[in-house]
């Protein structure tokens, strides 16, 4: 695995990055546990965690009847978890085989979801209606070089009342090496207008390799998250930091046991792996 510094215009970065999400379809289909998802009762592990975390903020405390929108929402997983507690699913995403892997795993579990293939920073125009909540959670905008955008996207998604919910990888956490032996930074924390370009063959789920193996990512400090969602007119609600994450970031993390990673214990209160952003338009 190379990084390199570059300047990359966004229409050859999103193309780029779609052509290796496409390929991660497969090897994603085999390491997401989805034939787990054939029991009823089961949840994502990611929707697991994000349900306590979101419920508070809805009617009644929970997403039964609701219209919900998920933002990048890769091969459905997380997609289907959130239809199963009652709500009615917009799944977006920009890569066509995500969508069809998410589509045909919607149809094995008699859910009927709706799925839009758009680049997330035009996903205003490119889906049909207004929704109660707009969902992202899990590796999601460190692929986006324009969080204004990103956010006025959001923003014209919710109705009046609506709320936002997103749970990503920490900034903090980004700027980490994560070959090292110990806590140490490697990579920058604030933006200087350039993209990462990565080259790996592999992927955070999954022992298969991609064939597209280039990517471009941006890094996003967490004041420019929530001035972008205070920038578009939303109300931050809640603030939260974590200590686990649902994949494995570096090989010093240990399995927590339920599905997430943590440092080791003597690592595991000194720095934040993971946020949580509540927010709702008025």
């Amino acid at each position: 695995m190379s990084m390199d510094h570059v300047s990359v215009d966004w229409d050859r970065a999103r193309d780029t990055n779609r052509a290796n999400w496409d390929d991660r379809v497969p090897i994603h289909e085999g390491a997401y546990a989805i034939d787990e998802l054939s029991d009823p009762t089961r949840r994502s592990d990611v929707v697991r965690d994000d349900l306590p975390a979101l419920t508070p903020w809805l009617p009644n405390g929970s997403l039964a009847g609701l219209d919900v929108c998920h933002l990048q929402c890769h091969i459905g997983t997380d997609t289907v978890s959130l239809a199963r507690e009652g709500a009615r699913l917009t799944g977006v995403d920009f890569s066509p085989a995500a969508l069809a892997s998410a589509a045909g795993l919607a149809t094995r579990l008699g859910l009927d979801i709706t799925w839009v293939e758009t680049d997330v920073l035009d996903a205003r125009a490119a889906v049909t209606g207004d929704f109660d909540v707009v969902y992202t959670s899990i590796g999601t905008i460190t692929w986006l070089p324009d969080l204004d955008r990103w956010a006025a996207q959001v923003a014209g998604l919710l109705r009046p009342g609506g709320v936002f919910f997103i749970r990503d990888g920490h900034p903090a956490l980004y700027a980490l090496d994560e070959t090292a032996d110990e806590l140490v930074t490697r990579y920058r924390y604030f933006p200087d207008g350039t993209a990462q370009q990565w080259d790996d063959a592999g992927t955070y789920a999954g022992d298969g390799t991609v064939a597209n193996t280039r990517t471009f990512e941006w890094p996003h400090p967490l004041s420019e998250i929530v001035n972008a969602l205070l920038g578009a007119g939303l109300r931050l609600r809640r603030l939260d930091e974590g200590r686990t994450l649902p994949w494995r970031f570096s090989p010093r993390m240990k399995d927590t046991g339920d599905g997430s990673w943590a440092w080791p214990d003597v690592d595991r209160d000194r720095i934040p792996v993971t946020y949580t952003i509540v927010a709702t338009r008025d």
